[in-house]
C-alpha cells in the first residue's frame, strides 16, 4: 500500500512540474508580446527577463532551464513567439545570444537559488546572477553580430540594467509565492 502510494505522489509531483515547465514556457512567450522597440539598438526591452528569473527562482536549475529549451525549441520549429515574431530567424539575428542566454540564466537563477540563504536577498542575488548571465551570452553574441565590443555594450547592456534590476527585485519578491503555489 505504502509503495502505491509513493508511486501516486511522484507521479502527482511530476505531472506538477510538468505543467509548471509548460506554464513557465508560456509565460515567458507571453511576456514576448510586452515588447518596447528601442531606435538605437535591434535589443527591445520586453518582460522575458522576468520570466526568465522567475522559471529559475520556482522551478529550480533543470527544470527552469527546460522551460526555456521549451521555448527556443517552439522558435527553432518557425513559431513566431520571439519579441519581433520573426520565428526561427531569431535564433541568427542580433538578438540570439539573449535566447540562448535565458536556458543559462534560468539554470545559473536555479542553481544560485539552491545554495543561497532562503530569503529576498539570497533570491535577488540569484536573479542577479541570471541576468548576468543573459548578458554575457546577448553582448557577446551582439558584438560579433555588429562588429565591435564597444557598441554592444552601449547598445544591449548599459539601456537595460536600471529595468533590468526591477525585474530581478520584482522576481525575488514574487518566487517564494511561486515556490509555495508548487509545493502545495
Amino acid at each position: 500500500m505504502l509503495s502505491h502510494a509513493t508511486a501516486r505522489y511522484g507521479k502527482v509531483r511530476y505531472l506538477t512540474y510538468t505543467g509548471a515547465v509548460v506554464l513557465f514556457t508560456l509565460f515567458t512567450i507571453l511576456s514576448a508580446r510586452i515588447t518596447i522597440p528601442l531606435p538605437f539598438t535591434p535589443v527591445p526591452v520586453t518582460l522575458q527577463v522576468l520570466a526568465v528569473l522567475l522559471a529559475g527562482l520556482v522551478l529550480g536549475a533543470r527544470a527552469g532551464a527546460l522551460s526555456q529549451l521549451l521555448y527556443l525549441a517552439a522558435i527553432a520549429v518557425g513559431l513566431p513567439v520571439d519579441a519581433y515574431g520573426r520565428g526561427v530567424a531569431a535564433l541568427t539575428g542580433p538578438t540570439a545570444g539573449y535566447l540562448i542566454g535565458f536556458v543559462v540564466a534560468a539554470f545559473v537563477t536555479g542553481w544560485a537559488v539552491s545554495r543561497l540563504p532562503a530569503s529576498r536577498v539570497g533570491r535577488f542575488l540569484a536573479a542577479l546572477a541570471g541576468l548576468t548571465a543573459i548578458y554575457l551570452c546577448g553582448v557577446t553574441w551582439l558584438a560579433l553580430t555588429m562588429g565591435s565590443l564597444e557598441a554592444a555594450v552601449l547598445g544591449g547592456l548599459v539601456p537595460f540594467i536600471a529595468v533590468d534590476l526591477l525585474k530581478a527585485v520584482a522576481a525575488a519578491s514574487v518566487a517564494e509565492g511561486g515556490r509555495w503555489l508548487l509545493r502545495a
